[in-house]
């Protein structure tokens, strides 16, 4: 069995990468057009969901995805209270 405290992250921090991937799949699957033949061609390539409301969609995503990289577990938010006091301590002794 591994121990909870050797994962790089916590439930929360997985749960939001997560969350943000999809977010992302989201926005890919948005740009998704008709293909265009050589003898017709489709303009719906230009339309504003795979322009502009697609790569803004999958922008959020990756956003959401760097936050739930860069946001503080409970557990590790724990550790470093915890090691702080004893810092102190240390300190003043």
């Amino acid at each position: 069995m591994t121990d909870r405290h050797n994962l790089a992250f916590g439930k929360k921090n997985y749960i939001l990468i997560a969350v943000g991937m999809a977010i992302v799949i989201i926005g890919f699957l948005l740009m998704i057009t008709p293909p265009s033949t050589e003898t017709h061609f489709e303009e719906s390539i230009f339309s504003v969901r795979a322009i502009k409301v697609a790569p803004t969609v999958c922008l959020f995503g990756f956003l959401f995805v760097i936050y739930g990289i860069m946001a503080k577990s409970k557990h590790e938010a724990g550790d470093n209270a915890a090691h702080c006091d004893d810092k102190s301590m240390e300190d003043n002794a």
